[in-house]
């Protein structure tokens, strides 16, 4: 029996479990729906990584999401007001579900810069 139990415990420890990181994938998607395609990633890949970047000037706006794994973590974000940027990471299965979407356009900046277009274009009729 300690035989059998001994032989056992080194099966167990020399045997390497094996498991693939699996992350949601898309390539510049306009909505975060389009990009809900699961895909295992290569074992050398241990990140899920969402990039967003967004835009909006008055009631235009627009957005576009990749989504996919990499073997490093370029996390980074930039918010400039009109225009929105975030690479984020995670590394457990399906973890990359969210489009990034906490990176908004600051309407502040927004109201700021229209305000000043409209002041810009009154001065120049006078």
């Amino acid at each position: 029996m300690k035989a059998f139990l001994l032989a056992l415990l080194t099966a167990v420890l020399c045997v390497e479990r094996a498991h693939s990181l699996v992350c949601f994938s898309c390539k510049d998607e306009s909505s975060n729906w389009a990009c809900m395609t699961p895909t295992t990633c290569p074992s050398d890949a241990n990140y899920c990584v969402t990039t967003y970047l967004g835009a909006g000037i008055g009631g235009q706006s627009g957005q576009s999401i990749s989504k996919g794994c990499s073997s490093i973590c370029p996390s980074a974000g930039i918010n400039l007001g009109v225009i929105a940027a975030s690479v984020s990471c995670c590394s457990s299965f399906l973890c990359n579900i969210s489009g990034a979407s906490s990176l908004k356009v600051n309407y502040l900046v927004m109201a700021i810069a229209i305000l000043t277009s409209f002041i810009y274009i009154l001065r120049a009729r006078q």
